[in-house]
């Protein structure tokens, strides 16, 4: 009887023995195959940047997102936010980079990278062909969407804003002074759209909100014209009187300026 017990309790003590050796086995296995180990995320990094830096953004893209998730919250999963946002800026997703974006700069708003951020989120939106208004012609202007050149204008304003210091910033500056004088200069081309349509109001309008929004940029000079001489057309002679005022004073030599001997007909003007 003793001996049977014996060898039941050697029995029952080799399968405790084996399931713990098993179980020690299964453990080690799950900490080097764990997808979310330091280790994993590292290869896939690097993997990432390989792609990367081969033009592979595709590829690239499907390994950021899936270390952004894995990794969130974490130093690696910002960096891997941004790199993504880069590469779908790089394949014409601009969508997608903006919104990526976004994620980044609303869940990380005290990240040393943020003015890396920005300034991404800027160049993504940015626009360099927004003065070769050459392009415009055959199309209705009043109907072209400017919103991307607006979105970076902001983007850049609040990096310099935020982050003088920063290593975009001078960049941003530059390329902020150059959206405002296009942004500008476009306002001017479609007030002088509805001008020439004997849309006076809406002329004037226009004219208006890009003095009101551009007041240092050079297109102003002819806003104020435009506004001027739409509020003549409306019979409003205290607005044109203003607007010929604040043309004056500010443009003293202009062709357009009361004061600046034999105006010179712009070239748009056909009446």
């Amino acid at each position: 009887m003793f001996v049977e017990k014996f060898k039941a309790g050697r029995i029952v003590a080799g399968a405790v023995l084996m399931a713990f050796a098993l179980g020690m086995s299964g453990c080690g296995s799950t900490a080097k195959d764990d997808p979310n180990s330091q280790a994993a995320l590292d290869k896939l990094y690097a993997d990432a940047k390989d792609d990367l830096n081969a033009g592979s953004y595709d590829r690239a893209i499907k390994t950021l997102e899936k270390i952004e998730g894995r990794a969130a919250g974490t130093t690696m999963g910002q960096q891997a936010t941004l790199d993504l946002a880069w590469a779908y800026y790089k394949t014409a997703e601009r969508a997608q980079a903006v919104s990526t974006l976004d994620r980044f700069i609303k869940l990380n708003p005290s990240s040393p990278a943020m003015d890396y951020a920005l300034y991404m989120k800027g160049i993504v939106n940015f626009n360099e062909d927004l003065g070769l208004f050459g392009r415009l012609a055959g199309q209705d202007v009043s109907e072209r969407d400017q919103q991307a050149s607006r979105e970076a204008l902001l983007a850049f304003r609040q990096l310099v804003e935020q982050f003088p210091e920063s290593k975009y910033a001078a960049d941003a500056q530059t390329r902020a002074n150059f959206i405002s004088n296009t942004l500008a200069a476009y306002e001017v081309h479609v007030a002088r759209y509805y001008f020439n349509r004997k849309a006076y109001v809406a002329a004037a309008n226009r004219a208006q909100s890009a003095v009101a929004e551009f007041q240092y940029a050079p297109g102003i000079e002819e806003a104020l014209y435009i506004m001027s001489e739409s509020y003549d057309k409306l019979g409003l002679t205290q607005l044109r009187d203003d607007a010929r005022r604040v043309l004056d004073k500010n443009f003293p030599d202009s062709e357009y300026a009361s004061g600046g001997g034999k105006k010179k007909k712009p070239w748009w003007k056909v009446w």
